[in-house]
């Protein structure tokens, strides 16, 4: 793992226009030794996958505080799941009910992270499910 730095993506779907948490962890994840992409503002979920594609990612990171986060992870799993590309780990920030969070791992989503969560713990969270993928990938 330390020949090879894992991808991250960093998106804000929707019509939410408040980024500064995005950006937080995207730092963030840039100081754990983390190579990040921040995809901006209003992304769609098409915008989203086909950027991850793109730049070939490791995982993606939705920011969501519009209420909306049910409708965007669904969607961007489906996307994910079409374009052959299941194996990118999806995980997630924002302000996510409780209630929300089985629905969400049935997804697929892999952790997601509240308000108040260590930007720590989202680093380790990626560290040690890029290594799992790339295991599993025989990339590692």
């Amino acid at each position: 793992m330390e020949d090879r730095r894992i991808r991250v993506l960093i998106a804000k779907p929707g019509m939410d226009g408040h980024d500064r948490g995005a950006k937080v962890v995207a730092r963030a994840l840039r100081d754990a030794g983390m190579e990040v992409i921040y995809t901006g503002l209003r992304q769609t979920a098409d915008m989203i996958v086909n950027a991850a594609l793109q730049e070939d990612v490791d995982a993606i990171g939705l920011s969501v505080l519009s209420g909306a986060h049910m409708h965007y992870f669904r969607e961007v799993t489906q996307l994910l799941k079409d374009k052959g590309a299941s194996d990118i780990i999806l995980f997630g920030g924002g302000i996510i009910p409780d209630q929300d969070l089985p629905e969400l791992e049935a997804l697929g989503v892999g952790r997601v992270f509240t308000p108040g969560a260590s930007t720590q713990d989202a680093a380790e969270y990626l560290k040690e499910a890029v290594q799992r993928r790339w295991e599993a990938l025989g990339d590692a």
